[in-house]
């Protein structure tokens, strides 16, 4: 079998598949790219990501029966036991811990005296779900999200291969055309 059939079909299917494999995703990855210009911004934009306070000590010195306590005393995160507690996260340079309850809500506590520094609304984690598809469903994250991310590398190895494509037959012509000379 000689090259130009060959170079034909792979010609062919690149232009198929990716034809075919945008129209296929255009609609998640839509998605992906507006979630993740939104997570792009999110230390710049409060609105998306509360900024971190700075607590008046270093090492935590709090317990941590106090600083449930103090997210518990905030209404809006709706926290009465550990249960409603999604995660911790300790900044110790900072003197802060962020308790993010279960309705997204972030309170931000003083490691050293207790103090609830900032009370706020964090969508970042929102957005970072369905950015991924988890928001969605666990099996839309698998079978829906995953494939189109695999279908979207292959969209950028045929148009890549599709750019290339006419560079490559132009330095072809040009060197058999020197050949002749």
């Amino acid at each position: 079998m000689s090259r130009k059939p060959v170079a034909k079909l792979v010609n062919k299917w690149s232009r198929k598949l990716h034809r075919w494999g945008a129209i296929l995703i255009a609609l998640p990855v839509l998605v992906i790219i507006c979630t993740g210009l939104i997570l792009q911004l999110k230390k710049q934009s409060d609105w998306i990501q509360p900024p971190a306070m700075q607590g008046s000590g270093g090492e935590p010195s709090v317990s941590f029966d106090a600083i449930l306590a103090a997210a518990a005393s905030v209404p809006h995160a709706e926290i009465t036991s550990w249960e409603d507690v999604d995660r911790l996260d300790v900044r110790p340079g900072k003197g802060m811990v962020k308790v993010r309850s279960k309705n997204r809500w972030e309170v931000q506590v003083d490691t050293a005296t207790g103090e609830v520094l900032q009370v706020a609304y964090r969508r970042s984690d929102l957005f970072e779900s369905i950015h991924d598809g988890s928001w969605f469903h666990d099996k839309a994250k698998l079978w829906v999200f995953l494939p189109a991310g695999a279908i979207l590398l292959g969209l950028w190895c045929t148009g890549m291969y599709l750019w290339i494509l006419p560079i490559w037959a132009k330095r072809q012509s040009r060197a058999r055309r020197g050949a002749k000379v």
